[in-house]
């Protein structure tokens, strides 16, 4: 067989494949993993710089399916060039506890990047992984790092809003090695595109500043596909855009161009009559001896220079803690003996210690790098002194989302994909609504990203309800994954940030605005680490647990001190993480909580879920008002007076 024989049928086995995984499944997208075939088996076997056996290669091209529901043709590839998926994973396609499911879920499956399917999401993932590959080449240089990125992304991504905003963004950093197919098939759920959309999506990037490449029907020509992905390597000062319109469902007789090509398998019939089409056997899961030989040999094509990087990364001396710490998420050895403390009686907003942490941290934490959605120097997370990642500034690690809170979700999601870099982000913390399915899928894959969301509560003040967070706390605590730690003063913010460093996965700081007093007993106190932990404790056994979050536990305090004047011994519990207290073991749970002890709750936020912990709660279950910080906070009851009041209430009830 000649090679362009061989390439044909590789091609049409992995339409095959496409085809059967939906069928037997009952389930799945064959429609644009048939249309793309040609596509993706041009960028695994000419383009894509990899080692099939050593996914995690940190200077291999990064790959990002973009429109996740084509998740089989990704598992068809990955299966074909030797990154452990087995045929029986794809016949498994969808299944319970399959390596093959229904999108692509990294630390899932060998070769998967990024978590996809929301659509979107997979192009801001992608401007991360560009944006982190150009800090890194330009901190440890092009000898360590010098890689592309390559994400296809079809119709829906381009319409989701999220994908504005992150090509806004790359193209204003000219974010070259980032390459994005635009796979125009003219067909979505509900029919022709032409139904919602009638953008021109070239000329909306080239107003971005994108280099844009309209190729057109190229989608069956591996030759005219290779040059340009190679046209688009080429540019290196801004992102490259190609528009290539395929044919979703190709080269099916009846469901070719159809809006049921795109969600529906095809049936037996037509899998057989597209089989006969292309001339391969009716057979499920097809693929012969030669195919898998000339596809496990691509997959094979970049050992030598990933062996050779690695031969480089062992001997490399420059910087060498850095390099390690970066590459390992972390900080320089002793890098804990940076995190600044206070003193008791001290007055400072959270946010203002986050900003004096971060500060502290960025010498000794190497890969530290982020910014503000446009409110940086209110979030905490400027960095004094530093120059903003730019144009002409590839090493600087101030970044500025500008007013983009969804796409810097997405962005952080794929530096730390990428690896080497530590992402920080902040908003108002009202404006989490904004970033919230990225954040969502930061805790899905275990992204160690840190957001530093600020005005934590009604204590912003005069901005109003439509700035003050109400539910917030409640809602993003129900996401499973997510660290959400609300300190309770500047000590607090210190070992927040610190197990935000050390631990796995995404940590949501959630900071005031307002001056706090820096209280007795939280400098260096452990019980952080642990979700919750006795503040102030009684001589004896308690008469009452006073738990409280935030700005509120000063509230439990001074309350404690004048319930203690009258006789009643009331324990403080500063509370600041809901979910590493649900962690700990039952024994500790109690030996803060006691046992049989009515426990009042203080948070400036909805009580919703509040029972679990608490006999009674003071808090806010509607919105806020307009009017000083002191003043809203008074008049929605957050004071020491109500606190003593509803003590005493819940006292005489018990």
């Amino acid at each position: 067989m000649s090679d362009r024989a061989l390439e044909a049928r590789t091609i049409d086995v992995i339409r095959g494949l496409a085809m059967d995984a939906p069928q037997k499944a009952n389930s799945g997208h064959p429609g644009t993993a048939m249309a793309l075939a040609p596509l993706a088996y041009t960028l695994w076997t000419r383009v894509l710089r990899y080692d099939a056996s050593a996914p995690q290669w940190p200077n291999r091209d990064r790959f990002v399916l973009s429109n996740g529901h084509a998740s089989i043709l990704q598992y068809s590839m990955l299966h074909l060039t030797g990154y452990g998926l087995t045929l029986e994973d794809l016949e498994d396609f969808r299944q319970w506890q399959s390596a093959t499911p229904g999108h692509p879920e990294v630390h899932h499956t060998a070769g998967i990047e990024v978590t996809t399917g929301p659509l979107g999401q997979g192009v801001a993932n992608a401007v991360g992984m560009a944006l982190a590959e150009h800090w890194l080449r330009a901190r440890f240089g092009p000898q360590l790092f010098d890689h592309h990125t390559f994400a296809i992304c079809g119709d829906g991504d381009l319409e989701e809003g999220i994908s504005h905003e992150a090509a806004s963004l790359a193209g204003h950093l000219g974010l070259g090695k980032l390459v994005l197919v635009y796979d125009d098939n003219h067909i979505s759920i509900d029919g022709p595109t032409e139904l919602a959309l009638s953008d021109d999506a070239a000329l909306r990037f080239e107003a971005y500043g994108w280099h844009v490449d309209r190729v057109g029907e190229i989608a069956e020509d591996v030759d005219a596909l290779e040059a340009a992905l190679r046209r688009a390597k080429d540019v290196d000062d801004r992102p490259s855009l190609i528009v290539l319109r395929s044919h979703i469902g190709y080269p099916s007789p009846k469901y070719t161009d159809t809006a049921h090509a795109h969600g529906n398998p095809f049936g037996a019939e037509e899998i057989s009559a597209t089989k006969a089409v292309m001339g391969i056997p009716d057979e499920a899961f097809w693929v012969p001896d030669d195919v898998l030989e000339h596809m496990r040999a691509a997959g094979r094509r970049g050992r030598e220079a990933r062996e050779a990087w690695e031969a480089l990364h062992e001997g490399w001396t420059e910087d060498r803690e850095a390099l390690d710490a970066a590459l390992g998420a972390t900080g320089v050895p002793g890098w804990r003996d940076a995190l600044p403390t206070w003193e008791p009686g001290e007055k400072v907003a959270t946010r203002n210690a986050a900003k004096k942490v971060v500060n502290a941290l960025v010498p000794v934490v190497p890969g530290l790098i982020g910014g503000g959605a446009d409110l940086t120097g209110n979030t905490g997370t400027q960095i004094d002194g530093a120059d903003a990642f730019s144009t002409s500034d590839r090493g600087a690690r101030q970044l500025h989302y500008g007013v983009r809170e969804h796409a810097m979700g997405g962005v952080m999601n794929g530096m730390a994909a990428h690896g080497g870099i530590v992402p920080f982000g902040g908003t108002f913390f009202v404006f989490s609504d904004y970033m919230r399915p990225a954040v969502r899928l930061a805790a899905l894959s275990q992204m160690k990203v840190v957001y530093s969301w600020t005005h934590d509560s009604v204590g912003v003040g005069e901005d109003g309800p439509t700035h003050q967070p109400i539910e917030h706390l409640a809602s993003l605590r129900a996401m499973p994954g997510l660290r959400l730690i609300r300190p309770a003063d500047a000590n607090e913010t210190a070992t927040a940030w610190r197990l935000a460093i050390e631990l796995e996965g995404p940590t949501a700081l959630v900071l005031s605005r307002q001056n706090l007093p820096v209280l007795e007993g939280t400098a260096g106190n452990e019980g952080v680490a642990r979700g919750a932990y006795v503040l102030t404790a009684t001589d004896g056994d308690p008469d009452l647990v006073l738990i409280g979050t935030g700005s509120e536990v000063q509230l439990c305090v001074d309350a404690a001190a004048r319930l203690a004047a009258d006789g009643v011994a009331a324990r403080v519990v500063s509370m600041p993480s809901w979910d590493l207290f649900a962690a700990q073991d039952d024994d500790y749970q109690v030996s803060v909580m006691g046992v049989g002890t009515p426990r009042l709750s203080v948070e400036a936020g909805s009580t919703f879920g509040w029972a679990a912990w608490a006999d009674a709660s003071i808090g806010i279950d509607h919105f806020g008002a307009s009017a000083p910080g002191p003043v809203v906070m008074e008049e929605l009851g957050l004071t020491v007076d109500n606190v003593v009041s509803h003590a005493r209430m819940l006292l005489a009830a018990g």
